[in-house]
């Protein structure tokens, strides 16, 4: 069976999808994207995501294309559609097609919605039991990392060196200091605190990691917010990622040194645990 997706205001089937070959996404990456994890059925964080994606639109001069309540059904719908256990539901929206023009399309150029579900193992995955090994790579993005663009490439090819280097993931450094992943938020833990870089224009407001934070407040943890060096880093007793497809994630190795003991630490393996709970039981 075909997987159906979400195309301006209509089901079709995956190879019956189309966009305007004048789509600014596909001509500026002028868009703006989401994904919402799927447990059991039910969507994880969805209005933290529907939150997000409005100040991501906001930032670009965009609206919200649909309703929130809208967007909720669109997304119910592809999960019951294609049989979605597990996985993610992906939205992409772009300022429309128009001829190229650097200046924006006229005013009342219909935005083009996109939605998709992916499916794959979330809860029970490889990577979080055994840790992942990371390299570091220059951060050569724009300055808005804070808006979740669609342009990916820069991201896409530190992931690609991290592969070419038998590695399974890179974190992005600027000035010395990490900024976050190829496509999580990064955090170590030295010194009994859980640190990670404080939410400015140079990283995604991740809504895993707000999740997460909520979490280790509430256990009674102790975090710092704050930028952090590579050399913080290698030195950490632990390090670990967090994303939507990844939760929480444990990094046992940066630039080919172990990170503590160089296995999964006792701190990420709790968080995971707390956040998966927390997800199962507020997924809507």
């Amino acid at each position: 069976m075909s997987r159906m997706v979400f195309v301006n205001g209509e089901y079709v089937p995956e190879e019956a999808a189309r966009v305007s070959v004048f789509d600014r996404g596909f001509l500026f990456a002028d868009g703006v994207y989401e994904v919402v994890s799927v447990l059991g059925g039910k969507l994880v964080d969805f209005a933290g995501h529907m939150a997000r994606l409005r100040r991501s639109l906001g930032a670009l001069d965009m609206e919200m294309p649909m309703a929130e309540a809208e967007f909720l059904a669109t997304h119910r719908d592809l999960v019951a559609r294609n049989a979605l256990d597990e996985g993610m539901v992906y939205t992409q929206v772009t300022r429309g097609a128009a001829d190229r023009d650097f200046l924006f399309p006229p005013e009342g150029t219909p935005l083009s919605v996109v939605s998709f579900t992916q499916a794959a193992a979330l809860v029970d995955k490889p990577a979080a039991r055994r840790g992942i090994r990371i390299i570091t790579q220059p951060d050569i993005r724009w300055g808005r990392r804070d808006i979740k663009t669609v342009q990916l490439l820069a991201a896409s090819m530190c992931k690609m060196a991290a592969k070419k280097a038998g590695k399974d993931d890179a974190w992005m450094v600027e000035d010395g200091f990490v900024t976050e992943g190829t496509s999580n938020n990064a955090y170590v833990v030295a010194g009994g605190s859980i640190i990670t870089r404080d939410l400015s224009h140079s990283i995604l407001h991740g809504i895993t990691r707000a999740a997460v934070l909520r979490l280790a407040r509430e256990a009674r943890m102790t975090l710092e917010e704050r930028a952090f060096t590579v050399e913080e880093a290698k030195a950490a007793d632990e390090a670990f990622v967090t994303s939507a497809s990844s939760f929480v994630t444990p990094v046992i190795e940066i630039d080919g040194l172990p990170v503590g003991s160089g296995a999964p630490g006792p701190v990420a393996a709790r968080l995971r645990e707390i956040y998966i709970a927390d997800a199962r039981a507020s997924a809507v």
